[in-house]
């Protein structure tokens, strides 16, 4: 695990989307998995203006999303499809029908979630997976004591994810009570991983992520497992870590050629 310390939300946002469009590059073709919510919209703003400014081209990309709200339609103005819409998929030269989301209103949800893990095959898998931490150590929607063998499957959300979200929605008690979430272990068998977390809040579960135990407790610990995972804090989300500057000298030390973009 690659930990990445950043003055501010807006300097570690720059870096992910760098590393982002790196990838593009490198492989035109590339899956992305996608995160929503407040975290990840910086890394959207600089990969619009990086295909802008740059002319990074999107067009061979595919993208499979993590999660979307049960009894959300695709053009709910709450559901994630209209959140990607809004901050990317419109901002892009992506193909739409290589574009995936869980479908929300699926009348049979099991198929459902077992149609989006054989999409997620045919496309070859994930190449880059970019994900937010919850508070209570969760990514995606998988929430604490979830399995780490999970696959994508419906989650009843706790009451503390409901009130987190509910600054997206009108009143407090529109919010979902259950999501399609891809599994950890779909998660894991990505072949890359950016974790983002800003803020004071986030500072124990990103503490708990990278320095303590594994645990299902903390679903975000089970990227410790995995070998390539580049985390980008700010200030804030880093104040609990007992080796911060460990991982300061680390960083610096770094030859050219495996510094992360």
């Amino acid at each position: 695990m690659e930990v990445i310390l950043n003055r501010d939300s807006a300097e570690a946002s720059r870096r992910a989307a760098a590393l982002i469009a790196h990838e593009v590059r490198r492989k035109p073709d590339t899956v992305l998995g996608l995160a929503t919510g407040s975290t990840p919209l910086q890394v959207y703003q600089n990969l619009i203006h990086i295909h802008r400014e740059e002319g990074l081209s999107f067009a061979g990309v595919t993208t499979f999303n993590l999660d979307e709200y049960i009894g959300l339609g695709m053009d709910h103005p709450q559901s994630y499809h209209a959140y990607m819409r809004e901050h990317l998929f419109r901002h892009l030269d992506l193909s739409p029908g290589k574009c995936h989301l869980p479908n929300g209103l699926a009348e049979h949800v099991p198929e459902e979630c077992d149609r989006y893990e054989q999409r997620i095959r045919d496309a070859g898998g994930i190449d880059l997976q970019l994900l937010g931490l919850g508070a209570d150590g969760h990514i995606g929607f998988n929430e604490p004591i979830s399995s780490l063998a999970s696959r994508t499957r419906i989650k009843t959300l706790t009451p503390r994810t409901r009130e987190d979200n509910a600054r997206f929605f009108e009143r407090a008690e529109d919010v979902p009570h259950h999501v399609l979430t891809m599994g950890i272990g779909t998660i894991l068998e990505s072949r890359r991983i950016v974790l983002l977390a800003f803020g004071e809040a986030k500072a124990k579960a990103a503490a708990n992520m990278i320095e303590g135990p594994l645990s299902a407790s903390n679903p975000a610990s089970a990227l410790q497992m995995h070998p390539r995972v580049h985390v980008f804090l700010d200030e804030a989300a880093a104040g609990l870590l007992t080796r911060a500057d460990y991982y300061r000298w680390v960083y610096e030390q770094k030859p050219d050629w495996q510094r992360t973009p």
